[in-house]
């Protein structure tokens, strides 16, 4: 009897009960506060006083407004995406081939922009673009102009802020891709005979499309649920449809039309989704290779292959316009004309949140250029209390968020990167919905919800807000890192006599700190700089620091602003640094 109830202790627990205590976490945070609010949100469409009823959709398409700004909506989050990808992908080619020293420097500038606070590099776009702004004081200046002309308010202006917010996000979803390629088949092909173009773009540029495909989708979504750029920069012909559903919500009260907006968005990026998701498959969005794919030899693939021999013909004709450009990255030498490209770029999405920092000493308030040098703009910042609160409370939701996320995704993320389980696919979708939902859905939802749990104006409410739309982002970080850690290593430990436990605690974990910290960072910073939960769910009295700044900037423009950015800046400029430090010095081991 003894040594039988020895074994029925030692036995292991079966891999059912451990893959369910991993995932379980995640999946009760999401079905709770992902598909209950989000779902009560869209039933309040089909819902009124009485019962079932579609009064809300008669009133949607009653008159074209919200199908003109959908429309709207679509034409600036594809013109974006585009334009986004477009110009990120030689910046993530080139940090990809570069040297590991050169690599860190463009990625800490890639990262700085990527980190800094939307709030802040779009109002940095207002005193770019204003009247008194740099581009129009440049231009009267050199007489290109007389009189300021009128830049912002504009298409074009938001296509600008849209386009600098979203390039930071599709370089580092496209460099996870980039850095898994073989270096080697490039380098084949021109062993065999091919020049640089034609190398590239048949050999290299085919096997980084996951990459490609991953950031245009990652930028789509994000682009058709922004409303900060396009309600600081845009006018009204360039409404996007999310400042309907806020207006719904915050001046009128109409949960029902709410809901029904939030429907037709959502069936629109669900019907992206699905495109996507039959074409590259959902893994692709955390760097795999896309699922699916044959080899069979269909007319689209020969018309594809067609086309970029010719595209790689054409590129070897433009190279050889360029003196010393001949040399390919694999041959050791970038072309000079993409180095110069790439630094542009670069210089470029810094210079605007940069451009902060002298304006916050100037006399002369946001006028350019500055003038004068004085520190009252920090005395105010320092001295308000709303701004001090707003900080800590930042601070508090941040710290919170990013360690709720490490700890339920974590362990979802080696679920998913090692355990070989049924459904995986449909898991790993389920657990990418936050990023699918767009973010004003799901603030939308939650502040309903948490009114009804009196969480409203709560740091737990928050925390936990925030934490749905951020552990996704650790899942997909660390599925990446987990992807290319060395699981010999576990099995040698264990060999040793090392327990499963102890193997974690004293092996992988220490190896995966650096990953696992840039994990918590970006949780972290995506916390920190959340805003359109904040925007429902903060309350008057407790504002976050985004709540506060988009209170500032849309109620009363203040220089304090300019110092509350420059502050901002120097806080990520910090966190970067941490991260590269504790980079370096997990390589070192």
């Amino acid at each position: 009897m003894s040594a039988a109830s020895n074994r029925s202790r030692s036995a292991p627990m079966p891999d059912w009960i451990k893959n369910w205590l991993m995932i379980a976490p995640l999946l009760l945070l999401l079905v709770g506060f992902l598909v209950y609010p989000v779902g009560k949100l869209l039933s309040l469409s089909f819902v009124d006083a009485e019962g079932f009823s579609l009064a809300a959709y008669r009133q949607l398409f009653a008159s074209d407004l919200y199908l003109r700004v959908l429309w709207i909506t679509l034409k600036i989050s594809l013109i974006t995406t585009l334009l986004s990808v477009a110009l990120a992908y030689p910046v993530a080619y080139l940090i990809s081939t570069a040297s590991p020293r050169m690599k860190g420097r463009l990625i800490f500038l890639v990262l700085l922009s990527f980190w800094t606070s939307f709030l802040v590099r779009a109002f940095a776009w207002v005193v770019i673009l204003g009247r008194n702004g740099v581009v129009n004081q440049f231009l009267l200046s050199i007489g290109v102009i007389d009189r300021p002309a009128n830049l912002i308010y504009s298409l074009g202006a938001v296509l600008v802020g849209m386009v600098h917010a979203m390039l930071p996000l599709a370089v580092m979803t496209m460099l996870a891709v980039m850095e898994n390629i073989d270096r080697n088949l490039p380098r084949a092909a021109s062993t065999l005979g091919a020049r640089p173009g034609a190398a590239f773009w048949t050999i290299y540029f085919p096997l980084s499309m996951p990459g490609v495909a991953a950031a245009a989708i990652m930028v789509f979504v994000t682009a058709i649920g922004f409303f900060i750029v396009p309600a600081l920069l845009g006018s009204r012909f360039e409404t996007m449809i999310t400042q309907l559903i806020i207006d719904q919500v915050q001046q009128t009260l109409n949960w029902g039309l709410a809901g029904a907006i939030s429907v037709l968005l959502l069936v629109v990026v669900l019907i992206v989704f699905i495109l996507y998701d039959r074409v590259f498959g959902f893994a692709s969005l955390t760097g795999e290779s896309p699922a699916g794919t044959t080899n069979r030899d269909t007319a689209a693939r020969r018309a594809g292959a067609k086309i970029l021999t010719m595209v790689g013909d054409a590129s070897d004709g433009l190279i050889g316009l360029f003196p010393g450009s001949g040399k390919s990255t694999d041959a050791g030498k970038t072309p000079w004309p993409l180095t110069v490209f790439v630094w542009t770029i670069l210089v470029l999405i810094s210079v605007p949140a940069f451009l902060m920092v002298p304006i916050s000493f100037s006399q002369a308030g946001l006028n350019w250029p500055p003038s004068g040098f004085t520190t009252e703009w920090y005395a105010q910042m320092w001295n308000t209390p709303v701004w001090t609160q707003a900080l800590w409370r930042s601070l508090t939701v941040a710290l919170g968020t990013g360690i709720l996320s490490m700890l339920i995704g974590v362990p979802a993320a080696f679920l998913l990167a090692r355990a070989n389980i049924r459904g995986k696919a449909a898991l790993l979708a389920f657990v990418l919905s936050p990023i699918v939902a767009p973010r004003i859905i799901i603030a939308v939802g939650l502040f309903y919800v948490f009114a009804e749990l009196n969480l409203v104006g709560t740091s737990l409410g928050l925390i936990i807000g925030h934490t749905v739309v951020c552990v996704p982002y650790v899942v997909m970080t660390m599925v990446a890192v987990l992807r290319n850690y060395d699981t010999r290593l576990d099995l040698a430990a264990q060999s040793l006599g090392a327990s499963p436990a102890k193997s974690l605690y004293y092996v992988t974990f220490p190896i995966l700190a650096a990953g696992m910290f840039s994990a918590f960072l970006f949780a972290f910073a995506t916390s920190f700089d959340e805003l359109t939960i904040a925007l429902f769910s903060s309350g008057g009295l407790s504002a976050t620091l985004p709540k506060q700044f988009w209170d500032e900037v849309t109620l009363q423009v203040s220089p304090v602003i300019a110092a509350v950015s420059t502050c901002l800046l120097v806080f990520i400029s910090v966190l970067i640094f941490t991260a590269d430090r504790m980079r370096q010095r997990s390589l070192a081991r």
